[in-house]
């Protein structure tokens, strides 16, 4: 885990904040508490903002129409969508004029369009590529047309393939749990164009000019995994699906550079995390990995302790493939049992 100089801001290392949407900055329809005000605060530090998000329901002028709406600052270029990202890989792998098979939103259809393809309704119109996005309108029908024209031989782009999404009454199913769907009716996986890739987040720094921008999002999988995939400084929010033992539990690639409980945290002094032979110690709290298991001199509701934790857990696993949870003894350790 990176360190920032006790008292710094953590935010003032960075030239640009690229934040996620969902799960950071709202849920559903509503923002997330504390957000806009953390948001309108960058512009006062001169920082850059993008809005890099995989939803691709609705247009970049839609979503920043809604972000002024709840406050925050937003041009409509500062919104970089998974839809623009998928139709851009469409143009890119196929012909102009080529036949489209969109199953998603308007906003995604305008895309599409918008990069010179032409927009079929049915699987019966031969088309040479469906594009899947995310619409909380989607249905049965919806999909085993996409599957309809996949099995007929079209090649098949996903937007994104984020299982869940955070909405105002809770964790739903995502696009990815739709193109899972479809997914058990074809016989190919589809090509992936919004995150975890890297040109989404390369997009959005070059608009802002930025060569020191910070991820900021709430999903290991998609926001942490392509901010590290693009070579970015990363960090995990916990205001939307993942939590700070799913941080803890990551595979490497995965693993953010910070761990934040809200956007408040961008302005505070970031807290040192040091070694002490196999101990790490995060403000008031200690932990060290005895026997492939965490102890941790510290609670779990402070996320100090979950800060040293990782550092002692990434520390003794270095390269993990896959996801894995270390047993956890909360309470004392090291000096602190005495």
């Amino acid at each position: 885990m990176t360190e920032t100089p006790a008292g710094t801001a953590l935010v003032t290392r960075f030239d640009a904040v690229l934040s996620d949407l969902d799960g950071v900055v709202y849920a559903g329809p509503h923002a997330i508490p504390g957000a806009v005000a953390a948001l309108r605060r960058l512009g006062g530090l001169g920082l850059g903002l993008a809005y890099v998000t995989n939803n691709a329901s609705r247009t970049p002028e839609q979503v920043a129409a809604h972000l002024r709406e709840l406050g925050a600052p937003a041009d409509d270029d500062q919104v970089v969508s998974s839809a623009q990202a998928g139709a851009a890989l469409v143009a890119e792998r196929f012909p102009e004029g080529t036949r489209v098979l969109v199953i998603g939103s308007d906003a995604l259809r305008r895309e599409v369009t918008a990069v010179g393809m032409e927009i079929v309704g049915h699987a019966d119109d031969k088309p040479g590529v469906v594009i899947q996005g995310f619409d909380p309108n989607l249905g049965w029908h919806d999909l085993a047309e996409a599957a309809y024209a996949i099995n007929g031989g079209a090649a098949w782009v996903a937007t994104n393939t984020d299982l869940t999404i955070p909405r105002d009454r809770g964790i739903a199913p995502g696009n990815g749990s739709l193109v899972g769907a479809v997914r058990q009716a074809v016989d190919v996986d589809p090509l992936v164009a919004g995150k975890p890739e890297a040109p989404l987040f390369r997009t959005a720094a070059a608009r802002l000019g930025a060569t020191r921008p910070l991820v900021v999002g709430d999903r290991l999988d998609t926001d942490i995994l392509g901010g590290n995939n693009a070579g970015m400084a990363t960090a995990l929010v916990l205001t939307g699906v993942d939590t700070a033992l799913a941080a803890l539990s990551a595979r490497t690639a995965e693993r953010p550079d910070f761990l934040l409980a809200t956007l408040d945290d961008l302005y505070t002094g970031y807290p040192v995390v040091r070694r002490d032979g196999d101990a790490f110690t995060c403000g008031g709290a200690m932990a060290v990995v005895v026997d492939g298991g965490l102890r941790v001199g510290g609670a779990a509701d402070d996320l100090d302790a979950w800060r040293a934790a990782c550092a002692a857990w990434w520390s003794s696993t270095p390269e993990l493939a896959a996801a894995a949870a270390p047993t956890i003894a909360w309470g004392t350790v090291g000096e602190r049992q005495r």
